[in-house]
């Protein structure tokens, strides 16, 4: 959840539980110590009102999820401003009489009171159910990030192994042909010694031949 939504929202509950308590103040006073209680009250009305008009504005610039979250809660909030507003109207009428006025006082009030109380109660726990979602979502998020590192870690490892699969490949391939370098090589060389002792071999035959007949010659005269 926002954080500055979550600073706002706290401010707003502070204010409308003070605003609730000067309403039952204001409705026990008379003159002008009532004009000025409701000078007060009606200060902090507008300033409840920003609050409302700030959580709005920020929670529709969050993510789909966590503003619509968001926007019922600040639903919520909305009915009871309009509540204390209502509250405040009731105090501020001047067209009822002193009888009247004790029997909102002792009863009127006191149902709108302990409506506000539980409506707040209500927000309350949508606000702990709200920030349980939220928790879920960004441990969710959380996961999801980790296991996303893990598949990049993965891929790299994989393209490494590719690199030396195809490092080794090319070694092999280079060996091969020096083998077959190689090869030819010492094929050419066996040619050659083969080709070397014919000729040796027809030359040691010749020179057999010549001392034979000159031995022959010789013996012969």
């Amino acid at each position: 959840m926002s954080q500055v939504f979550e600073g706002y929202e706290r401010q707003y509950c502070e204010l409308s539980a003070g605003l609730s308590r000067k309403c039952t103040a204001a409705s026990a006073l008379d003159g002008e110590l009532k004009k000025q209680k409701l000078s007060e009250i009606k200060t902090g009305l507008d300033d409840a009102d920003a609050l409302i008009r700030k959580m709005d504005l920020e929670a529709r610039s969050l993510q789909p999820n966590v503003k619509a979250m968001l926007l019922s809660k600040l639903r919520e909030y909305k009915t009871d401003l309009n509540n204390l507003k209502n509250e405040v109207k009731r105090v501020t009428s001047g067209n009822v009489n002193q009888a009247a006025r004790d029997e909102l006082l002792e009863s009127g009030m006191a149902d709108a009171m302990m409506v506000s109380a539980d409506q707040r109660g209500r927000l309350l726990m949508s606000t702990e159910r709200l920030n349980h979602s939220t928790d879920r979502i960004k441990e969710s998020r959380r996961t999801m990030l980790e296991t996303e590192e893990l598949g990049v870690s993965i891929l790299q490892d994989l393209h490494q192994q590719r690199q030396s699969l195809l490092h080794a490949h090319n070694t092999l391939h280079g060996v091969d042909d020096n083998i077959s370098k190689s090869k030819k090589i010492l094929t050419a060389m066996s040619r050659r010694m083969s080709r070397d002792k014919w000729i040796m071999g027809s030359i040691i035959s010749v020179l057999v031949f010549a001392i034979l007949l000159i031995l022959y010659f010789k013996l012969t005269r």
